[in-house]
C-alpha cells in the first residue's frame, strides 16, 4: 500500500494530451466570420435585413424585410389613391398626400432602425448567448455563465 501511494505522488513522468498548451488552438469556422459593426449598418441601410442576416439573426432579418414590403406597398397604395383624388378635384386629397408622408417617414424609419439593429448586432456578435432571466423567491435574477480564469 506505501508503495502504491509513492507510485501515485510521484506521478506520470510525461504530460498528458489534454494538458499540452503548446498544441494549437482550432476554431470552428462560424466563429472566425465577424463583420464589422459599420460594415452590417451600411448593408441593412441599403436594404433592411442584409446586417441581420449576415451576423446570424436571420428572424429579425426577415422581420425587418416583411415590414420594408409592407411600407413599401402602403406608400405606392397610398400615393395611387392620392392620384385619384386628385384627378377627382376631392377635398380629401390633403388627407391622403399626410397618409402618404407618414407611409414615407416609416419606410424610411424601417432604414434607419435597421441600419442601428444591424451595428449593435455586429458589436454583441460575442456576447455569450447563455444569458438567460430567471424568476426567484425574491425577484429576478440573471445569470451569465463566465468562463473560468486559468491559473497561472
Amino acid at each position: 500500500m506505501l508503495a502504491a501511494a509513492v507510485l501515485l505522488a510521484v506521478g506520470p513522468s510525461g504530460r498528458l494530451a489534454a494538458q499540452d498548451t503548446t498544441a494549437a488552438i482550432i476554431l470552428p469556422a462560424d466563429t472566425l466570420h465577424h463583420v464589422r459593426p459599420m460594415a452590417a449598418f451600411w448593408r441593412s441601410l441599403l436594404l433592411p435585413g442584409w446586417g441581420q442576416a449576415v451576423t446570424g439573426r436571420h428572424t429579425t432579418g426577415a422581420a425587418f424585410v416583411a415590414w420594408e414590403g409592407v411600407t413599401a406597398m402602403m406608400t405606392l397604395k397610398a400615393q395611387e389613391e392620392a392620384n385619384y383624388l386628385k384627378s377627382i378635384g376631392s377635398p380629401n386629397t390633403r388627407a391622403k398626400r399626410q397618409e402618404v408622408e407618414d407611409w414615407l417617414v416609416l419606410w424610411i424609419f424601417n432604414h434607419l432602425f435597421a441600419g442601428a439593429e444591424a451595428y449593435v448586432s455586429a458589436h454583441l456578435q460575442d456576447f455569450p448567448a447563455d444569458l438567460q432571466v430567471r424568476a426567484f423567491p425574491n425577484g429576478i435574477g440573471i445569470s451569465l455563465p463566465l468562463p473560468a480564469l486559468p491559473r497561472p
